[in-house]
């Protein structure tokens, strides 16, 4: 059994889906180009709740930030984790027993900022949490044991966060791939088909998602 991500399950009270694809005309440019106008977005769409989504959802917002560019002159802009949106210092808690694999601060406009990945040896399985605090990582070593349900992580403020409203970026990673401390959280759609065989939905392991939630 997965034990939940944060303090208090989340229910359809406390909750609520987000919308930021392609298709969200709301959210241009002047809005997602801009962290003052991002955060107030985030914060009126939440109104106290925890925002969550963005598997596989196509985003233009990435479009904005060069490291996102492809040797082919492509963008990477599909979503390969699950957000949850809520206040900067809000705990996180690991969701199954394992050990810390790797972690460390990915610098640059847009990208993970604090970054933690667990490995998961009874599933064989990964974990990543994006978007942290900076102090998350002072006490952390590879290969230290980490208990369910053990305090883990805070959400960051953007200034360390990689330049984001708070939130979480969570994915399952089956094959790291060599990474270290990283790993791809947004694919181009021609590599779309790997990415999403090698991280899988999360709402296929985490109790919150049934289909009352998606």
């Amino acid at each position: 059994m997965i034990n939940r991500l944060f303090s208090e399950p989340l229910s359809a009270q406390n909750s609520v889906a987000l919308d930021l694809s392609a298709t969200n005309a709301e959210l241009n440019s002047s809005i997602h180009g801009n962290i003052s106008a991002f955060c107030d977005y985030i914060t009126e769409k939440l109104a106290g709740r925890i925002g969550f989504g963005g598997y596989l959802e196509h985003r233009v917002i990435y479009e904005s930030h060069e490291n996102f560019a492809t040797a082919l002159e492509d963008f990477r802009n599909i979503h390969l984790g699950m957000d949850f949106w809520t206040a900067a210092g809000t705990p996180v808690f690991a969701p199954l027993a394992g050990e810390v694999h790797s972690f460390q601060v990915n610098q640059g406009s847009g990208n993970y900022g604090p970054t933690v990945i667990l490995f998961h040896p009874t599933e064989k399985i990964y974990s990543l949490y994006g978007h942290l605090e900076n102090a998350d990582l002072l006490h952390l070593e590879a290969g230290a044991p980490i208990a369910k349900g053990q305090l883990l992580c805070h959400l960051g403020e953007p200034h360390e966060n990689g330049g984001w409203p708070p939130h979480l970026h969570f994915q399952w990673i089956r094959d790291m791939q060599g990474f270290h401390g990283d790993y791809p959280g947004v694919c181009s759609q021609r590599d779309l088909l790997f990415y999403a065989n090698n991280c899988p939905d999360p709402a296929n392991f985490y109790p919150l998602f049934n289909h009352e939630f998606r």
